[in-house]
């Protein structure tokens, strides 16, 4: 049975912030024996499904980031939760533990037939979707749940097979790809007891809502179901969306401390277009340069500035959307574990990658939306760790100086490089490698398999 998406579009949110923090109302909350949210709040704290409990601490996580003390203790009761918070401040691992916990606290007892599951994560690219899956089996080593990526651009029949090899316990999925599997009556949705909507913003930006639309009325009534939504901002349109899909949501704002990490250097280099490269290639030969991720905005730059630096003898990869998922994988494995030096990237890598022990951030054209240059920056300096972010600044491009500092709340240091720094690179060594892939092959027969398993509908087991 499907349900409508016109749901009552007048509940009433709870809001909750790190300045204003108190226990939850007792006339609409539990009773008020949830931890106070103060720094280092241990996990403990929440007594978790021991399998949970044991797959955290071989995870060396020990203490909750604020996103995760602020939003366990209302969905590990089953509130709703909408949450507003940067990417990188551990919400993934929020909403992971409390779909694990809650599948480990109330196990299905009657019989399970595939391509049902219990929970449901929506995310809007193929990257972040595997991260979140990546996450999802650490986090549920030992419990013997079954998880599931739904991703366009891999093999159709193999996430099929995922499917059917035995009941699901939670899917991980971009819209497009979990379409596809409605349509073709692959997957049921309509026993989701836990549906999360992550990067909602970036859902609208990318102009997915039509289709998350489609995809929640397929799940069971709001309130039949717990939906969690995590947002960078909360713009009208968010706002609504968490009216019409969730019931009575707690509002939860991150509010954080800084923009950028106190554990990352930044710095604007000045410099004109004709000398970018030079000041790049000598950058990443110089000490201390051990993994790097250059953005640039465009993919036909990704692609000349990944093959430049590959002809120049610098081990480094590709990371665009044009780039087939298969070799976006590995090229991603790669980088994490250092065979290749320099990932080369659109923005398509500033959001929801957790790459350790990123060395530089290095801006080689500055973004147009200043949250894109927080996102980037993201990418070094985590966990403690020290990481420096440099940025260029070009005539054609300084003009959007002012508004990332707008944004970060402080002044960048600009600075002109020094002359040994725009020294020119030696010749090319190696033939071209980067090729555009994002022309149509002249090879004749389907591509892609995006609607495989067409047909008779499959028999439920």
């Amino acid at each position: 049975m499907q349900n409508t998406e016109n749901e009552d579009t007048t509940s009433t949110a709870i809001e909750v912030t790190t300045e204003a923090m108190g226990e939850p109302d007792v006339a609409q909350q539990p009773a008020a024996d949830s931890p106070p949210v103060v720094p280092d709040i241990p996990f403990s704290r929440f007594a978790l499904e021991k399998p949970l409990e044991r797959a955290i601490k071989e995870l060396g996580y020990k203490f909750c980031t604020p996103i995760q003390a602020q939003s366990l203790r209302y969905t590990l009761r089953g509130y709703d939760v909408t949450g507003k918070a940067q990417t990188g401040t551990g919400k993934t691992a929020a909403f992971l533990i409390t779909i694990i916990n809650d599948q480990l606290k109330n196990p299905v007892r009657e019989e399970r037939f595939n391509g049902e599951p219990r929970a449901l994560i929506l995310a809007p690219t193929r990257e972040l979707v595997m991260q979140i899956a990546s996450d999802a089996q650490n986090l549920s080593k030992g419990c013997g749940l079954h998880v599931v990526t739904l991703v366009g651009g891999e093999d159709y029949k193999k996430q099929l097979a995922a499917v059917d090899s035995k009941p699901v316990d939670i899917v991980v999925a971009t819209p497009g790809r979990l379409i596809d599997f409605l349509q073709n009556d692959q997957l049921y949705l309509g026993l989701v007891e836990i549906l999360v909507i992550d990067e909602a913003d970036r859902m609208l930006d990318m102009g997915f809502i039509p289709q998350v639309r489609t995809i929640v009325s397929r799940t069971p009534h709001k309130d039949c179901r717990q939906t969690l939504l995590f947002s960078a901002t909360f713009t009208p349109e968010i706002i609504e969306l968490t009216s019409r899909w969730a019931m009575d949501p707690v509002m939860i704002e991150i509010a954080p401390e800084r923009v950028a990490t106190d554990t990352i250097e930044q710095i604007v280099y000045l410099v004109t277009t004709e000398d970018k490269y030079k000041l790049l290639y000598n950058l990443i030969k110089a000490e201390g340069a051990d993994k790097v991720i250059v953005f640039n905005n465009r993919r036909d730059q990704v692609r000349k500035l990944a093959d430049s630096l590959y002809r120049n003898g610098v081990s480094c990869g590709l990371l665009s959307g044009e780039i087939a998922q298969n070799k976006r994988v590995k090229t991603l494995e790669a980088f994490r574990d250092g065979e290749i030096q320099v990932l080369v990237a659109t923005d398509v890598a500033g959001r929801g990658l957790h790459i350790d022990d990123v060395s530089h951030v290095i801006n080689y054209s500055l973004p147009e939306e200043a949250e894109d240059y927080v996102h980037r920056i993201g990418r070094t300096g985590r966990a403690g760790a020290i990481g420096t972010s440099i940025s260029f600044a070009c005539e054609e491009d300084s003009f959007l100086l002012p508004n990332i500092e707008d944004k970060l709340g402080q002044k960048l240091p600009c600075v002109y490089p020094a002359e040994e720094m725009l020294l020119e690179p030696p010749a090319f060594t190696r033939p071209s490698h980067f090729k555009d892939e994002s022309k149509p092959s002249t090879r004749g027969g389907r591509s892609g398999g995006s609607k495989g398993g067409a047909g008779k509908p499959r028999p439920r087991r």
